[in-house]
Protein backbone atom coordinates (compact mmCIF):
# COMPACT_ATOMS: atom_id res chain seq x y z
CA UNK A 1 0.00 0.00 0.00
CA UNK A 2 1.30 3.49 -0.69
CA UNK A 3 1.41 5.68 2.75
CA UNK A 4 0.86 8.60 0.40
CA UNK A 5 -2.40 7.83 -0.82
CA UNK A 6 -3.93 10.73 -1.94
CA UNK A 7 -7.85 12.45 -0.43
CA UNK A 8 -9.42 14.81 -3.44
CA UNK A 9 -12.56 16.01 -3.30
CA UNK A 10 -13.13 17.14 -6.76
CA UNK A 11 -16.17 18.06 -8.38
CA UNK A 12 -18.15 14.97 -8.37
CA UNK A 13 -17.15 14.40 -4.80
CA UNK A 14 -18.14 17.43 -3.57
CA UNK A 15 -21.28 17.48 -4.75
CA UNK A 16 -21.94 14.09 -3.14
CA UNK A 17 -20.65 15.59 0.08
CA UNK A 18 -23.12 18.73 -0.32
CA UNK A 19 -26.07 16.09 -1.09
CA UNK A 20 -25.07 13.64 1.65
CA UNK A 21 -24.07 16.18 4.60
CA UNK A 22 -25.53 19.67 3.53
CA UNK A 23 -25.11 22.44 5.24
CA UNK A 24 -25.86 22.08 9.36
CA UNK A 25 -26.75 18.04 8.67
CA UNK A 26 -25.31 17.30 12.54
CA UNK A 27 -23.96 14.18 13.59
CA UNK A 28 -24.35 15.49 17.14
CA UNK A 29 -20.71 17.65 16.21
CA UNK A 30 -22.29 21.19 15.45
CA UNK A 31 -24.13 20.70 19.20
CA UNK A 32 -21.25 20.04 20.87
CA UNK A 33 -18.99 22.14 18.77
CA UNK A 34 -21.56 25.39 19.38
CA UNK A 35 -21.24 24.14 23.39
CA UNK A 36 -17.72 24.07 23.42
CA UNK A 37 -17.59 27.43 22.07
CA UNK A 38 -20.16 29.12 23.80
CA UNK A 39 -19.25 32.61 24.69
CA UNK A 40 -15.93 32.30 22.87
CA UNK A 41 -15.00 36.04 21.50
CA UNK A 42 -11.82 35.24 20.15
CA UNK A 43 -11.40 34.06 16.28
CA UNK A 44 -11.64 30.52 15.07
CA UNK A 45 -10.06 29.06 12.58
CA UNK A 46 -11.52 25.92 10.29
CA UNK A 47 -8.45 24.71 7.81
CA UNK A 48 -10.43 21.84 6.38
CA UNK A 49 -14.40 23.82 6.05
CA UNK A 50 -15.22 21.98 3.07
CA UNK A 51 -18.94 23.32 1.85
CA UNK A 52 -19.47 25.41 5.12
CA UNK A 53 -21.59 22.26 6.66
CA UNK A 54 -19.88 23.08 10.28
CA UNK A 55 -18.76 26.83 9.71
CA UNK A 56 -21.92 28.37 8.52
CA UNK A 57 -24.13 27.23 11.26
CA UNK A 58 -21.16 28.29 14.03
CA UNK A 59 -21.40 31.95 12.31
CA UNK A 60 -25.34 31.83 12.51
CA UNK A 61 -24.37 31.67 16.33
CA UNK A 62 -22.06 34.59 16.36
CA UNK A 63 -19.01 33.00 16.47
CA UNK A 64 -16.18 34.82 14.68
CA UNK A 65 -14.93 31.35 12.12
CA UNK A 66 -12.84 31.61 9.48
CA UNK A 67 -11.58 28.63 7.17
CA UNK A 68 -9.38 27.88 4.70
CA UNK A 69 -9.57 24.38 2.35
CA UNK A 70 -7.32 22.55 -0.22
CA UNK A 71 -10.24 21.83 -2.74
CA UNK A 72 -11.90 24.45 -4.74
CA UNK A 73 -14.45 23.07 -5.60
CA UNK A 74 -16.05 21.86 -2.04
CA UNK A 75 -15.39 25.75 -1.01
CA UNK A 76 -17.33 27.01 -4.01
CA UNK A 77 -20.35 25.38 -2.13
CA UNK A 78 -19.18 26.95 0.88
CA UNK A 79 -19.24 30.43 -0.40
CA UNK A 80 -22.87 29.86 -2.36
CA UNK A 81 -24.10 29.09 0.92
CA UNK A 82 -22.51 32.04 2.64
CA UNK A 83 -23.90 34.19 0.49
CA UNK A 84 -27.62 32.67 0.45
CA UNK A 85 -27.33 33.24 4.24
CA UNK A 86 -25.55 36.64 4.03
CA UNK A 87 -22.39 35.82 5.53
CA UNK A 88 -19.05 36.57 4.37
CA UNK A 89 -16.48 34.96 6.34
CA UNK A 90 -12.46 34.86 5.52
CA UNK A 91 -11.95 31.92 3.30
CA UNK A 92 -8.45 30.74 1.45
CA UNK A 93 -6.99 28.12 0.17
CA UNK A 94 -5.07 25.96 2.46
CA UNK A 95 -4.12 22.16 3.79
CA UNK A 96 -3.14 21.54 7.65
CA UNK A 97 -0.06 22.38 7.63
CA UNK A 98 -1.16 26.35 6.38
CA UNK A 99 -2.68 27.57 9.71
CA UNK A 100 -2.07 31.51 9.07
CA UNK A 101 0.78 32.38 12.57
CA UNK A 102 0.48 35.32 14.23
CA UNK A 103 -2.92 35.77 14.84
CA UNK A 104 -3.43 34.65 17.70
CA UNK A 105 -6.84 31.86 17.68
CA UNK A 106 -9.25 31.20 20.10
CA UNK A 107 -9.52 27.93 18.94
CA UNK A 108 -8.63 25.58 15.69
CA UNK A 109 -11.25 23.03 14.90
CA UNK A 110 -11.35 20.34 12.37
CA UNK A 111 -14.57 18.34 12.58
CA UNK A 112 -16.03 14.83 11.26
CA UNK A 113 -12.35 13.03 11.84
CA UNK A 114 -11.09 15.12 8.65
CA UNK A 115 -7.23 15.18 10.31
CA UNK A 116 -7.37 11.56 9.92
CA UNK A 117 -6.55 12.54 6.01
CA UNK A 118 -3.25 13.05 7.49
CA UNK A 119 -1.20 9.57 7.33
CA UNK A 120 2.48 9.90 8.01
CA UNK A 121 2.33 10.62 11.99
CA UNK A 122 5.24 12.90 11.88
CA UNK A 123 3.28 14.81 9.22
CA UNK A 124 0.39 15.24 11.53
CA UNK A 125 3.04 15.76 14.87
CA UNK A 126 4.19 18.74 13.00
CA UNK A 127 1.02 19.61 12.12
CA UNK A 128 -0.45 19.94 15.93
CA UNK A 129 2.64 21.71 16.39
CA UNK A 130 1.43 24.02 14.13
CA UNK A 131 -1.72 24.48 15.60
CA UNK A 132 -0.30 24.74 19.05
CA UNK A 133 1.72 27.90 17.56
CA UNK A 134 -1.27 29.63 15.94
CA UNK A 135 -3.13 29.44 19.24
CA UNK A 136 -3.46 32.08 21.98
CA UNK A 137 -2.58 31.30 25.51
CA UNK A 138 -5.79 29.51 26.69
CA UNK A 139 -6.31 28.21 23.03
CA UNK A 140 -8.07 25.11 22.17
CA UNK A 141 -7.86 22.37 19.18
CA UNK A 142 -10.77 20.34 19.00
CA UNK A 143 -11.00 17.80 16.67
CA UNK A 144 -12.77 14.30 16.23
CA UNK A 145 -11.29 10.77 15.44
CA UNK A 146 -13.10 7.55 14.40
CA UNK A 147 -11.72 5.36 17.18
CA UNK A 148 -9.12 2.91 16.30
CA UNK A 149 -11.52 0.13 17.27
CA UNK A 150 -13.80 1.10 13.96
CA UNK A 151 -10.44 0.16 11.55
CA UNK A 152 -11.45 -4.17 12.55
CA UNK A 153 -15.29 -3.39 12.84
CA UNK A 154 -16.99 -6.15 11.28
CA UNK A 155 -18.44 -3.83 8.25
CA UNK A 156 -14.93 -2.06 7.69
CA UNK A 157 -14.12 -4.70 5.06
CA UNK A 158 -17.28 -4.63 2.88
CA UNK A 159 -18.08 -2.85 -0.39
CA UNK A 160 -21.01 -0.25 -0.30
CA UNK A 161 -23.20 1.76 -2.76
CA UNK A 162 -24.76 4.67 -2.43
CA UNK A 163 -27.04 7.32 -4.54
CA UNK A 164 -28.31 10.48 -4.43
CA UNK A 165 -30.79 12.33 -6.89
CA UNK A 166 -30.61 15.42 -8.02
CA UNK A 167 -32.65 17.13 -10.30
CA UNK A 168 -32.46 15.15 -13.41
CA UNK A 169 -29.44 13.90 -12.41
CA UNK A 170 -28.43 10.20 -10.31
CA UNK A 171 -25.24 10.17 -8.45
CA UNK A 172 -23.92 7.29 -7.66
CA UNK A 173 -20.99 5.99 -5.29
CA UNK A 174 -19.23 3.00 -5.10
CA UNK A 175 -16.61 2.11 -2.68
CA UNK A 176 -14.27 -0.73 -1.63
CA UNK A 177 -11.71 -1.54 0.34
CA UNK A 178 -8.71 -1.70 -0.67
CA UNK A 179 -6.16 -2.47 2.53
CA UNK A 180 -6.61 -2.61 6.21
CA UNK A 181 -3.20 -2.39 7.42
CA UNK A 182 -3.51 -3.08 11.44
CA UNK A 183 0.29 -2.67 12.38
CA UNK A 184 0.49 1.00 11.15
CA UNK A 185 -3.23 2.13 11.61
CA UNK A 186 -3.76 3.04 8.19
CA UNK A 187 -6.92 1.98 5.79
CA UNK A 188 -7.38 2.74 2.17
CA UNK A 189 -10.73 2.70 -0.06
CA UNK A 190 -11.12 3.02 -3.91
CA UNK A 191 -14.07 4.99 -4.13
CA UNK A 192 -15.63 6.05 -7.86
CA UNK A 193 -18.70 8.60 -8.22
CA UNK A 194 -20.75 8.79 -11.11
CA UNK A 195 -22.99 10.79 -12.36
CA UNK A 196 -26.19 10.13 -14.60
CA UNK A 197 -28.33 11.40 -17.04
CA UNK A 198 -31.60 10.09 -18.55
CA UNK A 199 -29.58 6.64 -17.85
CA UNK A 200 -26.59 7.67 -19.44
CA UNK A 201 -23.00 8.02 -17.90
CA UNK A 202 -21.89 11.20 -18.05
CA UNK A 203 -18.91 11.50 -16.06
CA UNK A 204 -16.94 9.27 -13.58
CA UNK A 205 -14.19 9.90 -10.83
CA UNK A 206 -12.06 7.80 -9.37
CA UNK A 207 -10.15 8.29 -5.77
CA UNK A 208 -8.07 6.43 -3.16
CA UNK A 209 -9.62 7.44 0.02
CA UNK A 210 -6.81 7.14 2.76
CA UNK A 211 -7.51 7.34 6.72
CA UNK A 212 -5.19 6.93 9.70
CA UNK A 213 -6.53 5.99 12.83
CA UNK A 214 -5.11 7.03 16.22
CA UNK A 215 -5.08 5.49 19.63
CA UNK A 216 -6.53 7.29 22.81
CA UNK A 217 -3.20 7.52 24.60
CA UNK A 218 -1.60 8.30 21.69
CA UNK A 219 -3.40 10.81 20.48
CA UNK A 220 -2.54 12.56 23.90
CA UNK A 221 0.79 12.14 24.18
CA UNK A 222 1.27 13.31 20.52
CA UNK A 223 -0.83 16.64 21.79
CA UNK A 224 1.68 17.07 24.70
CA UNK A 225 4.79 16.84 22.66
CA UNK A 226 3.41 19.37 20.37
CA UNK A 227 3.07 21.90 23.51
CA UNK A 228 -1.01 21.53 24.46
CA UNK A 229 -0.74 21.09 28.39
CA UNK A 230 -4.27 19.27 28.85
CA UNK A 231 -5.91 16.78 26.78
CA UNK A 232 -9.93 15.98 26.67
CA UNK A 233 -11.35 12.97 25.48
CA UNK A 234 -15.50 13.23 24.49
CA UNK A 235 -17.26 9.93 23.52
CA UNK A 236 -20.03 10.58 20.83
CA UNK A 237 -20.34 14.24 21.37
CA UNK A 238 -21.67 14.08 24.31
CA UNK A 239 -20.14 16.72 26.84
CA UNK A 240 -18.38 15.20 29.96
CA UNK A 241 -18.58 10.89 28.77
CA UNK A 242 -16.17 9.27 28.86
CA UNK A 243 -14.64 7.13 25.99
CA UNK A 244 -15.08 3.46 26.36
CA UNK A 245 -14.73 0.56 24.23
CA UNK A 246 -18.24 1.24 22.66
CA UNK A 247 -17.72 4.92 21.60
CA UNK A 248 -18.29 5.36 17.80
CA UNK A 249 -16.55 8.42 17.92
CA UNK A 250 -13.73 10.58 19.77
CA UNK A 251 -13.83 14.59 20.15
CA UNK A 252 -10.45 15.70 21.34
CA UNK A 253 -10.04 19.22 23.04
CA UNK A 254 -6.75 20.17 23.74
CA UNK A 255 -5.61 23.37 25.42
CA UNK A 256 -2.66 25.38 25.04
CA UNK A 257 -2.09 26.96 28.75
CA UNK A 258 0.86 28.94 27.65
Amino acid sequence: MNAAAQNRYSSLASRVYHLDKPTGHSFGDIELYGALLDGEAGEIFEPAVGTGRVLIPLLELGLRVSGSDPSSEMMDFCVTECERRGLSPQLTSGTFDTIPQGRDFAAVIIPAGSIQLVQDPAAAQSIFAGVCSALKPGGRFIFDLDPLSSLTSADAGLPSARSWFDGEDTLTLTSIPETRDISRQLSVNQLRYELWRHGSLVQSELDRFALRFWGNYEIELALRLAGFDQVELIADYTAGASVSEESSMVTVVATKSR
